[in-house]
């Protein structure tokens, strides 16, 4: 599975009526948190790679996150599996992971098409919209890349707006000023 995602700011009063336009249908609301690891034996930071144990209702599902694919989205290989999060926790504790950050959000999760939209209020750094597309395989890129933003035209945004920096990054370094 490869995840295709891009990431903009906006404001989320603006974006709730052209969701209503497009008919884009509510899922619903999650509360997230998300604890990433760092690796003892290579910088993900490097590698381009996460690990995290994201929380939401009473759930926890351990994601694997692989170097993004392109320069202009979040496109990448994602693997996940529910997990229990305590255990999970003190395995990786034990094999020499570390926490390398939280990120908390309020995500609102929308369908349009095959297209997940979402709008995301993360604590500490504001509102963003995320569309996101999977696809079977890399021949499916392009076209799939190609719908997020033409859908992302109806929000006035394109890919000179694109914010590949994952949220972990940007809470990191809004942390270290």
């Amino acid at each position: 599975m490869i995840e295709i995602e891009v990431k903009v700011r906006t404001d989320h009063s603006k974006a709730r009526p052209i969701l209503k336009k497009i008919g884009a249908v509510k899922l619903g609301v999650e509360n997230q948190s998300d604890v990433y690891f760092a690796a003892p034996h290579r910088d993900f930071a490097k590698t381009d790679e996460a690990l995290r144990i994201r929380s939401l209702n009473d759930q926890a599902v351990l994601t694997y996150k692989g170097p993004k694919l392109d320069g202009i989205s979040k496109t990448r290989e994602e693997l996940e599996t529910p997990v229990d999060e305590a255990t999970t926790t003190q395995i990786l504790h034990a094999l020499g992971f570390s926490e390398a950050g939280v990120v908390r959000k309020k995500r609102e999760v929308f369908r349009a098409e095959e297209i997940t939209v979402c709008l995301d209020a993360v604590e500490g750094l504001g509102e963003f919209l995320e569309v996101e597309i999977v696809a079977e395989n890399e021949k499916e890129l392009e076209t799939s890349r190609a719908k997020l933003f033409e859908l992302l035209k109806q929000f006035g945004a394109g890919e000179k707006d694109s914010i590949r920096t994952s949220y972990l990054e940007m809470v990191l370094e809004k942390n270290k000023g």
